[in-house]
C-alpha cells in the first residue's frame, strides 16, 4: 500500500482539529498570501497595508479552514472537507514563460502577480541566462532564457525546455501546467518563436498543445512604431486594432499551416516605464489572465488568487469584446464550488449570487471565503 493511500485512510479516523493542526504545518501550507477580508468587502474597500506575505491578511486556503471549523455541520462532515483542503492546498500551480530576448516576458508576470519575480532587463544583455524558478506560494513560474541571441545559445535553451517540458511531478502527471509564449507585436522576425511553437512546444506536449499553449503578443502599443495609439485613453484606434487582428490572424495561422493546431494569440501591453519617462499602463491584460485561469486546471486555480497584482490600474484597459472579469471570477469560483459540493448532503441559501455561484452553498461552509474572493475582485477588477 502506497504511503499516500495509508494517509487517506488515517484521514477518516482522526478529528477536525488533529487535520486543522496538519493544514498548518509549515512543511505542508504555503505561506499566507494575499486576499481582501470578507470584512473588507462589505465596505467596498481594499486593504491599504502594503500586503506583505507573513503579514495580516489571509490565504484563501486561510478562509476556508475557518469556515469548515466555524461551520454547524456534522463533525465528519468537517473531517471530510479538510482533508480535501489538505490535497486542494498540495496543489501547485507551473507556468513556464518562454519568447525571445526584449518580448517582455519579465514585465508580462510582474503585472500580473504583486511582486516582482524577475528582474526586468533595461540593457543589451538578456537578464536570464538558465530556466529560473520562482516560487509564489503555490504558484511556480519558470522563466526560460532569451531566445534569438545565437544560434549556439538558443540550442542551449532548447534542450533545457525540451527537459522540462518532460519532467514529472512525484504523481507522475508532467510539471507544467501551461506554457506561456510571449512574442513581441512591434517585430518583424518571429522566426525565433514559430520554430519554438513548433519544433519544440508543440511536439513535446503532442495531443495537449492547443490546451497548455498561450500565445501572447505584447507591446501592441508600439505594434505600428506607436503610431495609432490613443495615450489618453491607453488603447489602440481603430487602424491600430484593425493592424493587430491582422497580427494575430497571421500569427494563428502560420502556426496552423505548420501543426494543423489552431492556437489563438492574445494582443495585448504588459506596461512599461522608459527611462525619463512616464509609466505605461497594462492594456488587455485581464483578457489574458482570463485564458491563464482557463488553462490552468480547476483544482490548481486557487493557487493564482493570492497573488493576484492588487494594482486596479493594471486590469482597468481591455478591448471589452467580453466579459474578461465575469470570466475570471467564474473560473475562480468553479474551484471554490467544487470545493463545498463535493460529497456533501445538504445545503443553505446563500442570498443571490456571489462571483456567478448559484444561492445554494454546502452547508454554509464558505461565507468567508466567497465573501474575501469577492471583496478581492471588487478591489482589484471593478
Amino acid at each position: 500500500m502506497s504511503e499516500q493511500s495509508e494517509r487517506i485512510i488515517k484521514i477518516d479516523t482522526v478529528s477536525p482539529e488533529e487535520i486543522l493542526a496538519e493544514l498548518q504545518n509549515e512543511d505542508t501550507v504555503p505561506k499566507p498570501g494575499k486576499i481582501v477580508s470578507a470584512e473588507e468587502r462589505e465596505a467596498g474597500q481594499k486593504q491599504s497595508d502594503d500586503r506583505c506575505p507573513g503579514g495580516g491578511n489571509k490565504s484563501i486556503y486561510e478562509l476556508l479552514e475557518e469556515d469548515i471549523m466555524a461551520s454547524d455541520i456534522p463533525e465528519a462532515e468537517k473531517t471530510r472537507h479538510l482533508s480535501r483542503l489538505i490535497k486542494i492546498r498540495s496543489k501547485k500551480v507551473n507556468i513556464m514563460l518562454a519568447g525571445s530576448t526584449g518580448s517582455g516576458k519579465s514585465s508580462t508576470v510582474n503585472a500580473m502577480f504583486h511582486m516582482d519575480v524577475a528582474k526586468v532587463g533595461v540593457g543589451v544583455d538578456p537578464e536570464t541566462t538558465d530556466i529560473s524558478r520562482f516560487e509564489l506560494d503555490n504558484l511556480i513560474i519558470w522563466d526560460t532564457p532569451g531566445l534569438g541571441d545565437g544560434i549556439e545559445n538558443d540550442k542551449k535553451i532548447t534542450k533545457e525546455i525540451i527537459a522540462k517540458l518532460n519532467e514529472a511531478d512525484k504523481e507522475g502527471t508532467l510539471l507544467i501546467d501551461m506554457v506561456l509564449v510571449i512574442m513581441d507585436a512591434s517585430s518583424k522576425d518571429l522566426g525565433t518563436a514559430y520554430d519554438l511553437i513548433n519544433n519544440v512546444l508543440i511536439p513535446c506536449l503532442g495531443e495537449e498543445a492547443e490546451k497548455r499553449i498561450l500565445i501572447g503578443l505584447n507591446q501592441s502599443d508600439l505594434a505600428m512604431k506607436g503610431a495609432h495609439w490613443l495615450a489618453d485613453k491607453n488603447e489602440p484606434d481603430d487602424v491600430l486594432k484593425e493592424f493587430l487582428k491582422k497580427k494575430a490572424d497571421s500569427v494563428q495561422k502560420r502556426i496552423k499551416d505548420a501543426t494543423g493546431l489552431e492556437i489563438n494569440p492574445i494582443c495585448y501591453c504588459a506596461g512599461y516605464k522608459e527611462e525619463g519617462g512616464e509609466q505605461r499602463r497594462p492594456y488587455n491584460l485581464t483578457k489574458l489572465f482570463y485564458h491563464i485561469v482557463r488553462m490552468i486546471p480547476k483544482d490548481k486555480r486557487l493557487a493564482l488568487v493570492d497573488n493576484i497584482n492588487d494594482d486596479a490600474d493594471n486590469w482597468r484597459y481591455d478591448d471589452q469584446e467580453s466579459d474578461y472579469r465575469g470570466g475570471i471570477r467564474r473560473g475562480f469560483c468553479d474551484t471554490v464550488w467544487d470545493f463545498v459540493s463535493d460529497g456533501a448532503e445538504t445545503g443553505s441559501e446563500l442570498g443571490g449570487q456571489i462571483l456567478g455561484i448559484p444561492g445554494r452553498i454546502v452547508g454554509g461552509v464558505i461565507g468567508g471565503a466567497i465573501g474575501a474572493v469577492g471583496g478581492l475582485f471588487e478591489a482589484v477588477f471593478g
